[in-house]
């Protein structure tokens, strides 16, 4: 189920926009702020941020650039201000979409799903990552000039963190997206994929690493060389 972080200090958006999302099948992580909502995104495989642009303490622009720097996350803006200026600052801060209120909660899931179609792109064949390239159709795996035949399983989680470099999975995302639901054996299974896969990365390249995220889950770090 694709999981919704709302962040907006007016608790009736709040109630508004995640009854409206939760009617329509998704999973609705609601905060009250800045703080609330990268606590959640620390803990949470979240696939889209929606964010209130007025809100004390840290702003939506800030919030929105530290989602975007920390977890790659498509961001949806909510806000009071039509003006071409504020929407410049929001386009800059890192916002797919910018929504003025008051707003019809149909339309946000609309863009919601225009937004979200950009990002899940599981059909395309070629992932590039850092130094490395992931062909889905004959499981490839290239870093540098380097060719790689992985295992099934390595290659689907691999190619999982690389669809969304820097954004953080869960465990439990990683295994039933990769394992299955019913899969019935636990996280050591994972942990034993991953550190084969840094075993074969490290040599190869230091524009990519699987990071761990401690208490939550892995992610693809990627850097420019």
């Amino acid at each position: 189920m694709t999981s919704i972080l709302i962040t907006d200090d007016d608790p009736y958006i709040r109630m508004l926009v995640s009854r409206t999302l939760q009617e329509s099948g998704y999973h609705t992580y609601p905060a009250s702020g800045a703080d609330e909502a990268l606590s959640i995104l620390e803990k949470t495989t979240i696939d889209l941020a929606v964010v209130d642009v007025m809100m004390p303490g840290t702003d939506g622009y800030t919030l929105t650039k530290e989602i975007r720097d920390l977890y790659g996350l498509p961001v949806i803006l909510l806000t009071a201000k039509g003006e071409i200026r504020d929407k410049e600052q929001g386009y800059r801060a890192g916002t797919d979409d910018y929504i003025v209120k008051p707003f019809e909660p149909k339309e946000l899931i609309f863009r919601m799903e225009a937004v979200l179609r950009r990002y899940d792109k599981p059909s395309q064949q070629s992932i590039a990552a850092g130094e490395m390239t992931i062909d889905r159709t004959n499981y490839d795996v290239q870093v540098g000039s380097t060719h790689l035949m992985l295992p099934l399983k390595e290659f689907e989680l691999l190619a999982l963190l690389a669809s969304r470099p820097n954004r953080v999975f869960s465990r439990d995302h990683l295994i039933e997206t990769v394992w299955g639901i019913d899969f019935e054996g636990d996280e050591r299974t994972l942990n034993v994929h991953i550190r084969r896969l840094r075993a074969r990365l490290s040599p190869l390249t230091q524009s990519v690493s699987i990071e761990t995220v401690r208490g939550v889950g892995y992610k693809l770090g990627v850097k420019e060389i």
